[in-house]
């Protein structure tokens, strides 16, 4: 076992084994399609707004291998990100030669990144086998990386047809590798599309017994943010009391309207 092998934490390279209380097949099919049509996917939005569970659903439902990478603020070191990132690879692809992609990332300069990514490329290409996804979770910590930019840039077009890669993040990145969404290499699904559907908070909000006025209060209170709605559900009594609240709120000609009419028959 090499230094850099010693080091490395399993849980950086292993799948989150957190469920999601429903499985949101909407999302789920623009994941799917995006394998398809697209070198990468970035999932983004702010904290709370579902990326990590998504991306983990998502290993879960597809027929690929996963090759999963948390990345950590301290990972902006060149050699250390791929370290891992080559790490988790070789979970999945026993064949990739590690040590000399390793070796190769602690002798070149930031500078020459876009060198590392054409090696990754190589081995990838020469040790194909079944589709893969690469999941990096979290790239956003390291976005002030001198080295991440180039490397992005040249891995991305370069990328294999059988391999994905799916990023989550809580801001854009940086400005050239945004660009290529307009040249149809990367998906970007946004908050907007993240936010739940009416339809997937009445799902929710079944596994916790409530009915779909409860669902609907709970849209209306969170705007559909994932870890907000959650446990807006989660939480005893709250849906109970966001639907009585919008019914006090209502006008008597807003509530008169909601009364079946054979209930007004004397």
């Amino acid at each position: 076992m090499t230094r850099g092998e010693a080091q490395l934490i399993n849980e950086k390279i292993t799948v989150p084994d957190e469920l999601p209380r429903v499985s949101r097949l909407r999302l789920l099919k623009l994941l799917d399609e995006a394998l398809s049509s697209y070198n990468a996917t970035i999932i983004n939005g702010r904290a709370g707004t579902g990326k990590t569970t998504l991306a983990a659903d998502f290993a879960r439902h597809t027929r690929r291998p996963v090759c999963w990478y948390k990345v950590d603020a301290a990972d902006g070191d060149l050699p250390v990100f791929f370290e891992y990132l080559v790490g988790s690879l070789k979970l999945q692809r026993p064949l990739i030669n590690k040590s000399g992609l390793t070796h190769l990332a602690e002798t070149v300069s930031s500078g020459r990144a876009p060198l590392l990514a054409e090696a990754l490329v190589f081995q990838l290409s020469e040790t194909k086998d079944e589709p893969l996804l690469i999941v990096l979770e979290d790239l956003h910590l390291i976005y002030d990386a001198d080295w991440l930019e180039p490397f992005f840039q040249r891995l991305l077009p370069l990328l294999p047809a059988e391999v994905h890669l799916l990023i989550t993040c809580r801001s854009l990145p940086p400005a050239p590798l945004w660009r290529l969404r307009s040249k149809q290499m990367l998906r970007v699904l946004d908050e907007t599309e993240l936010a739940f559907t009416f339809e997937e908070a009445v799902e929710l909000f079944k596994t916790h017994g409530l009915a779909d006025e409860h669902a609907r209060a709970g849209i209306r209170r969170t705007r559909g943010r994932a870890a907000t709605i959650a446990g807006f559900a989660a939480t005893p009594g709250c849906a109970g009391r966001a639907v009585a609240d919008s019914l006090l709120a209502m006008k008597p000609s807003q509530l008169k309207t909601m009364i079946p009419v054979q209930d007004c028959q004397t």
